[in-house]
């Protein structure tokens, strides 16, 4: 099953590419991710793409520190919704629990264990994928980015005790060292970072609880991520269809396979990827039209139809009336709320 990252991971990555001397979009293309995903934040993509376009860059550069590169220019607000929760926790400690917690609302396959001793604590980096190991573009962005995530919360004068990173020792260790800020160990049994204990008792200036309460409800409500093609596809085409250009082709991209692919998957779960566009496009028709003064042409650019008519006569087939008359208040069928399930399908 494909893991999906928000596209906010991405947000520097054409700045990054360019200062080494790439064309983003070329390189983006060559990993048939899409473009448009540099605009949207919060679009879902494949783990996967990410991970080849992150060692492509390198290769391709001879960056070997390309993935520490992103990392340096990223943040809390790479993270959305987690990242607004992290910010807001009493304490340090609490804040990197936080992010342990909620991480996979962001990376799907990304995980953080955080083991406490008595002096030290070991915030541990695991990313889930089909080789045994990660690649190491991909380790340094994701252990980089809690670096820095960590190190916002204390101040850039804060330093780890030290870093642990499985693979072998890069020909310039000296970056290494100077963006960690510590002896870095390569060659290590995990990925981690090591801070004092002492540290995680460190109060966060401006730290707000009743508003890290109200956001960890928010998020706990929100949390459950698609395990399944079906859900999966449900998604993207939710978010695609939104920005008026979902095909089975950007759902592909998205999710990193083939539109056969998709179709098989689909197949197996009992449904279709018609009947997945058809309940989305039903979800969403219902709220355009409301708006009388957007027109219908517009409308069916929008969700996909080659005309209005092709609409207009989707419409009175799925709802038993025609949108002239759902504007005025007729409702034959009762309004879908999302996709079919498989047993429905």
């Amino acid at each position: 099953m494909t893991d999906l990252i928000r596209s906010a991971g991405l947000s520097y990555y054409p700045e990054v590419a360019r200062s080494v001397g790439l064309d983003p979009k070329q390189m983006m293309r060559k990993v048939k991710l899409p473009l448009t995903c540099l605009d949207e934040p919060d679009t879902p993509i494949a783990v996967t793409g990410l991970r080849r376009l992150l060692e492509l860059s390198a290769d391709a550069s001879g960056a070997e520190d390309f993935g520490l590169r992103l990392a340096e220019r990223g943040g809390l607000t790479n993270f959305g919704p987690v990242g607004l929760i992290v910010r807001e926790q009493a304490t340090v400690g609490e804040a990197i629990e936080a992010f342990s917690r909620f991480i996979h609302v962001h990376h799907e396959g990304m995980r953080l264990d955080v083991a406490r001793g008595k002096q030290t604590v070991t915030v541990t980096l695991h990313l889930r994928g089909r080789q045994p190991s990660a690649p190491r573009q991909s380790i340094d962005m994701a252990l980089g980015s809690v670096h820095r995530i960590i190190q916002s919360l204390f101040g850039s004068d804060w330093r780890p005790q030290e870093v642990h990173l499985h693979y072998p020792p890069p020909h310039d260790r000296k970056r290494y060292r100077e963006f960690y800020g510590c002896r870095v160990m390569f060659n290590a049994e995990d990925d981690a970072i090591l801070l004092s204990a002492h540290d995680m008792e460190r109060r966060i200036p401006n730290a707000h609880p009743l508003i890290a309460s109200y956001l960890r409800k928010r998020i706990e409500a929100i949390e459950t991520r698609p395990t399944s093609w079906e859900e999966k596809v449900d998604e993207v085409v939710r978010i695609l269809l939104a920005g008026g250009d979902c095909t089975v082709e950007r759902v592909a991209e998205h999710l990193a396979c083939t539109r056969r692919t998709i179709h098989r998957h689909l197949a197996e779960a009992g449904t279709s990827f018609s009947a997945i566009l058809d309940a989305r496009r039903a979800d969403l028709v219902t709220q355009l039209i409301d708006d009388p003064g957007r027109p219908l042409a517009d409308i069916a650019v929008q969700l996909g139809f080659s005309a209005q008519s092709a609409m207009a006569r989707w419409f009175r087939s799925r709802f038993g009336c025609t949108i002239t008359e759902w504007r005025n208040g007729v409702r034959p069928l009762a309004k879908p709320t999302g996709a079919p399930s498989a047993t429905a399908a």
